[in-house]
């Protein structure tokens, strides 16, 4: 089974490296798609130097647009039976795609998130998050994703969503920034597709490591949610 890998990159210099020698390390059949979303620190000089010969397909924005913008750009390209979203930092390890492709081969599920917050047993929680608010805000999101969705999803907000290619390339995505994880959610309620999720290991940065995402974009989640699923 090929698994289609989508990064949105954006000034992860520090980062870049490690995040790419370790999905391109991973032992499974896959197809990367790296979009450039006009990094200004260098990013986008290394990548093109060292490795547009590596992965299957550069997609260089000529502004930046947004993590939405950056994943609908790769939409068209898609070649594998399942596609994954990366974060271009190291919060997600790239060694974990194996779980996810050994559950659909378990389930046959056709969307699976990974969850930072279920428990893999009765004694171990795998969230790690870098700050207690974001915690907090993580599952206020999430639980008004789950009431406006009738979803019972721990981690609405994950950057880890394994998606079929097929239902993942017909949603016409429309949020360019950090909404496009809410309206994708409430995409799939609208298409009665269920969501699983698996839990995974997350290593939370802090701002001044880099994190990009601010309080203000949970309340343009919840306007997305709202919009997808009245207005839409």
């Amino acid at each position: 089974m090929k698994l289609t890998v989508i990064i949105p990159v954006y000034n992860e210099i520090e980062y870049i490296d490690i995040l790419l020698e370790k999905v391109l390390s991973t032992k499974i059949d896959k197809q990367i798609i790296v979009v450039d979303d006009f990094s200004k620190d260098g990013t986008r000089e290394k990548l093109i130097n060292n490795y547009k010969n590596k992965i299957q397909k550069l997609i260089l924005h000529d502004k930046n647009q947004g993590k939405g913008a950056a994943i609908k750009s790769a939409q068209k390209y898609i070649v594998g039976e399942y596609v994954i979203i990366q974060d271009a930092d190291l919060e997600y390890d790239p060694n974990q795609y194996e779980l996810f492709l050994r559950e659909v081969k378990k389930t046959n599920n056709k969307v699976i998130y990974g969850s930072r917050v279920l428990k893999k047993n009765k004694y171990e929680n795998v969230q790690n998050f870098s700050h207690k608010t974001r915690i907090w805000g993580n599952m206020f999101l999430t639980f008004i994703s789950n009431k406006i969705n009738k979803q019972k999803l721990t981690d609405a907000h994950t950057c880890y969503k394994m998606i079929k290619s097929d239902i993942f390339k017909s949603i016409n995505l429309e949020e360019k920034d950090f909404a496009f994880c809410p309206e994708l959610n409430t995409k799939l309620s609208n298409m009665g597709i269920e969501i699983h999720e698996i839990p995974i290991n997350y290593v939370g940065r802090t701002y001044e490591e880099g994190k990009k995402i601010k309080s203000s974009d949970g309340l343009k989640a919840i306007k997305a949610i709202i919009k997808y699923k009245f207005f839409k």
